[in-house]
């Protein structure tokens, strides 16, 4: 058996591993009872005017947390965003420039109190149905964090995020069913997040609304985040 030593490992990085890091970000958000991501077109000349994910090369002196901020601050202004790691994407081919391998990552925000601070390569929210073709490999990329999303929301209360601070039933259903792609019974649905425990009556209702106003809640963040802790024996 061939035993490696550091050199080793340099002249194969020299040699053999000639290859860029990158970051794509995934940003969902939710407006009109649509779940939508935020994309710019593409500038590349190999994929012209198609829609792309929010992405950069990974510079020398950044770890792949710091580029991926770097990224969704660069290219939207937002900041105080929490991204989550979902997968690394190395196929030979994905890149026209060279072997990239890249990291995918993906949060959730809510559109209407997350401004814009420019509009360069045309960024805006694109609703999820109308994406079918994109720049380099970022359809499997955006499909397999969507799917992230539709498994942790199903365990985890996260789609609050994509919700304003106080919102109805009426609301919170239809974020889940826009994210879950499905139709939810409601009466089952508003059982099932009575019974958990975390939404808050504030005993307030729907304004300038059209249809009958509800009665509106906030998530009890303070909550769950107690009950979360004590089923990992914290």
């Amino acid at each position: 058996m061939h035993t490696k030593n550091i050199n080793t490992h340099r002249i194969e990085i020299r040699d053999y591993f000639m290859a860029a890091i990158s970051v794509d970000c995934v940003i969902f958000g939710f407006d009109e009872n649509e779940l939508k991501v935020l994309l710019i077109k593409s500038d590349l000349k190999e994929y012209k005017g198609k829609p792309s994910l929010l992405g950069d090369i990974v510079h020398p002196d950044e770890d792949l947390e710091t580029a991926a901020y770097r990224v969704l601050r660069d290219r939207t202004g937002l900041e105080n965003v929490y991204m989550e790691q979902v997968q690394a994407f190395g196929g030979i081919n994905r890149h026209p420039a060279g072997r990239v391998v890249t990291i995918a990552f993906y949060s959730l925000v809510n559109i209407q109190h997350s401004e814009l601070k420019t509009q360069e390569n045309e960024l805006h929210w694109h609703s999820m149905k109308d994406i079918t073709d994109m720049a380099f490999d970022h359809k499997d990329i955006l499909d397999t964090c969507y799917q992230r999303l539709q498994a942790k929301v199903i365990d985890q209360p996260v789609g609050f995020n994509l919700l304003p601070k106080k919102f109805s039933l009426r609301d919170l259903q239809n974020l889940y069913e826009a994210i879950l792609d499905v139709k939810l019974d409601r009466r089952n649905f508003r059982k099932k997040f009575f019974a958990m425990d975390y939404l808050v009556d504030l005993n307030e209702e729907e304004k300038d609304v059209r249809h009958r106003p509800a009665r509106l809640y906030k998530f009890n963040h303070d909550k769950y985040n107690l009950h979360h802790k004590k089923n990992l024996g914290f």
